[in-house]
């Protein structure tokens, strides 16, 4: 079976973190720098982060009986994997920069210096070309994946700090630090809160669902909304509506309600499902019927032999009275 793009880019990530990785541990060796050493098991969990994004993305598109619904979430389950990685990078710059001494080979931190800037170029315009097409394709996995590698950016500049100031014997690396655990942290804690949101089936953003709503009210059979519902799952939305129908025959509402579908699945990228709940138009008038007796004030108590009809018509909405009158049983 082909990849699609997501898969492409997944497995590319997996390819691009272990050159990282290697580049990394090169540095380290010559460098005799345990920061890099530090920086390059950080890559290496962005391995096993990518290599993990790659592997949900396959499962969430597994067709399963047991799950009707599909495996979309799989893809979230992974996001709140990679949030872990996240903080678990923070944790570690904080436990190599601030607490860690190096003993470093001054005539390697040149050459070092280079090669982290090279990875850092490299990780910031592979985060960017991933990032960009997660949003593109909607795989909440490829954007937690995206902003994660993005910490390793933020990482290498607190090692090249370091290195900077091994040059120069200053204090650099641990003012750096401070700053870069709290962007690590936060990256993480959003990731988290995403992944938490669709797993407890909250509701879809309030852009989405006003698309949604003009979609459906755009439909000139429409005559109201009685509820409106909307939850993801992975990267894909389902949505629920009940709404109320100018139409009183059953195949033509049937017809209506795929227009509208088809109307919010263009509106709303990435739409699953949609379940449309249809009533018929309710009439605003109603005719009621009471038989009277002789004297025309007391109720019969035989409908069909009634000698007279108390006939009225209401408005519903506010049950004012349109007419009245009483009519001679034509059968009696």
């Amino acid at each position: 079976m082909a990849m699609d793009q997501s898969e492409k880019i997944g497995l590319f990530s997996v390819g691009i973190n272990s050159s990282l990785v290697l580049i990394k541990v090169i540095l380290a060796y010559l460098s005799g720098s345990v920061a890099l050493v530090a920086d390059a098991i950080h890559s290496l969990s962005d391995v096993i982060s990518s290599a993990t994004v790659l592997a949900g993305i396959k499962i969430s598109k597994r067709k399963s009986t047991r799950f009707p619904y599909g495996l979309y979430k799989v893809e979230n389950l992974v996001c709140l994997l990679s949030s872990l990685f996240i903080f678990f990078a923070g944790y570690e710059i904080v436990q190599t920069v601030l607490f860690k001494e190096e003993s470093l080979k001054a005539e390697f931190l040149p050459y070092a210096m280079a090669g982290v800037l090279v990875t850092m170029a490299i990780t910031f315009f592979f985060s960017r070309y991933e990032l960009r097409e997660g949003e593109r394709i909607g795989s909440p996995s490829l954007i937690a994946d995206a902003q994660h590698i993005r910490t390793d950016m933020f990482s290498s500049a607190v090692i090249l700090c370091g290195l900077v100031g091994g040059l120069f014997h200053w204090p650099l690396d641990k003012v750096a630090a401070l700053v870069v655990v709290v962007l690590v942290f936060r990256a993480g804690f959003t990731i988290f809160l995403d992944a938490i949101r669709v797993l407890l089936d909250a509701s879809l953003d309030f852009e989405s669902m006003d698309k949604v709503k003009t979609a459906i009210l755009s439909h000139p059979q429409v005559t109201s909304i009685h509820s409106l519902r909307g939850r993801n799952s992975g990267r894909f939305k389902f949505i629920e509506a009940d709404i109320g129908l100018r139409v009183r025959e059953l195949e033509r509402a049937h017809h209506v309600s795929q227009q509208i579908e088809a109307e919010i699945s263009k509106s709303v990228p990435n739409v699953d499902r949609v379940l449309i709940h249809y009533e018929p138009e309710k009439k605003d008038i109603r005719v009621c019927a009471i038989p009277l007796q002789e004297d025309k004030m007391s109720l019969s108590d035989h409908f069909g032999e009634a000698p007279y009809y108390y006939i009225v018509q209401m408005r519903e909405r506010d049950r004012s009275i349109i007419e009245e009158r009483i009519l001679t049983n034509p059968f009696k």
